[in-house]
């Protein structure tokens, strides 16, 4: 009765997606979560709570509407802790509802415990009533996400020094915060903050950040910051943090300087939660961030019958990426035949503004000696944009002078992480510059930057041959192949920095 075609431990998107797809397959299935309710990081900590701070903030604020009306528009004068939280709350219990009826309809077990290996192909479930019951399988998937990285130097306390899982329980909005990291995550919440007129700060060792982003979007994304009078202390590293006895917390940077905050938020990293797992008894090893290495067409680990996906193996460390991470994993799993996917997924950054990206950056044509130009659409220049008051936001699309195709789609600015999906489809469907210049799109929309962008670029560019070249019969120039859920070598390397 303790037998399973598939055990997933994790209920996050790669645990969730792999789970139905195997429960599809007419498989056995259970789901083992550590968590009081299912849905991982992701649910409950990560992706959907942030976003959903996100769009709680810009609503409450004005934040969008600002460009009409003013800085000092608001929608709401006194913004509370609690206002933010309200909606949380609200969005969660959708979130966990939804995915509970989906492993109900699909008929998965699920078992809320802690999961460790007895042996490769058995667990040990310790149940929240202290009762330990072992499962087998015939294989195993590992998608237990990660949890903040804490150092020891750093005095957390759940108040005035927290870690990103802590920031959704703060009490009260800071006047001003530090933010230790910036990475995605600190970039998000940095920029959240600053949306609800934080005086806010961020610091990172390393002179630049978003490596893995096309450099010309990173740098209108910082005038942007700037502009709004955020901090941005990047090439220095905070050597100690210290709780003051009024209240506030002091920040040492090694370039001398001394700041003097409300909160620190700590933000400089992620670890794979593998450390219960008993990895050494299913003759596994983790990397010093807690990852698992696998096979990056087939999510196996090195050991036989033993699958990782989603944030445990790293980069890129998305909820869409993991899904699909899930879903390749659970059909090699159970023996059916899993599709190469597309090799361009878009990357998202929920920061304010949105950053999205798909596809080949600028510099990553430089490295490859791809003859390359590249159209720019400014927000602005669109009726669209008049109407919404954006005057920011800026789509940049890179082809080849080769083929004229579409081999990069980069954008900054309001509902990128939407608009991006339209030049993904282009990209991975071997579309060339003509599609945007021929088709029509709607008006008005921010979706005709696309159109803007393209004629920019076929200006340069020349009219080209004057029959549209065959799409399959054209090479993707020097372009490196990709699988489910990795990217170019050249990203990995600057996001692992």
């Amino acid at each position: 009765m303790n037998h399973y075609d598939l055990i997933v431990v994790g209920s996050g998107p790669a645990g969730r997606r792999a789970a139905i797809q195997a429960a599809k397959l007419d498989k056995k299935v259970l789901v083992v979560e550590q968590g009081k309710r299912v849905g991982g990081v992701s649910v409950h900590t990560g992706t959907i709570p942030s976003k959903t701070l996100r769009e709680t903030a810009l609503n409450l604020s004005g934040w969008r509407e600002r460009g009409f009306y003013g800085r000092a528009y608001r929608v709401k004068q006194e913004i509370s802790a609690e206002d933010l939280r309200r909606r949380l709350l609200i969005t969660l219990d959708h979130e966990v509802e939804v995915l509970e009826h989906q492993f109900a309809r699909n008929r998965v077990s699920s078992i809320r415990g802690k999961a460790s290996f007895v042996t490769p192909d058995t667990l040990a479930v310790l149940k929240d009533d202290g009762e330990t019951m072992h499962v087998t399988a015939n294989s195993i998937l590992l998608a237990v996400g990660t949890k903040p990285f804490r150092p020891d130097y750093i005095p957390f306390d759940g108040k005035t020094v927290l870690d990103s899982d802590e920031l959704l329980e703060i009490e009260e909005l800071p006047r001003s915060m530090v933010v230790i990291g910036a990475g995605v995550i600190g970039i998000e919440y940095a920029t959240i903050f600053s949306a609800l007129d934080t005086a806010v700060t961020v610091i990172d060792p390393k002179p630049t950040m978003l490596d893995f982003i096309d450099k010309e979007i990173v740098e209108d994304f910082t005038y942007q910051l700037r502009d709004r009078n955020m901090k941005l202390l990047l090439g220095q590293k905070a050597e100690k943090v210290e709780r003051l006895p009024d209240g506030k917390v002091a920040v040492q940077v090694d370039s001398g300087r001394r700041l003097i905050t409300d909160m620190v938020l700590f933000a400089a990293g992620r670890m794979g939660a593998t450390d219960t797992l008993n990895l050494a008894a299913a003759g596994l090893d983790a990397d010093s961030r807690g990852r698992l290495k696998v096979n990056p067409e087939t999510f196996e680990t090195s050991v036989a019958g033993i699958f990782a996906a989603g944030d445990v193996v790293g980069f890129p460390s998305l909820a869409s990426t993991s899904m699909e991470q899930g879903r390749v994993a659970a059909r090699v799993a159970v023996g059916a035949i899993a599709k190469e996917p597309q090799k361009y997924f878009p990357y998202g950054i929920y920061a304010v503004p949105e950053i999205s990206t798909c596809g080949l950056t600028e510099e990553e044509m430089k490295e490859r000696g791809i003859p390359y130009e590249c159209g720019i659409a400014r927000f602005r220049e669109t009726s669209r944009g008049h109407i919404m008051g954006l005057d920011t936001g800026l789509l940049k699309l890179i082809f080849s002078l080769k083929t004229r195709r579409l081999l990069g789609v980069h954008i900054v600015g309001e509902g990128a992480t939407e608009l991006v999906h339209i030049g993904q489809a282009v990209l991975n469907l071997k579309g060339t510059v003509e599609y945007f210049v021929e088709n029509t799109f709607n008006y008005p929309t921010l979706a005709e930057a696309y159109k803007i962008a393209g004629l920019d670029a076929w200006n340069r560019m020349g009219e080209g041959p004057k029959e549209a070249p065959v799409a399959t019969a054209q090479p993707l120039d020097t372009a490196t192949t990709t699988t489910a859920g990795t990217a170019p070598a050249e990203k990995k390397k600057a996001a692992s920095k």
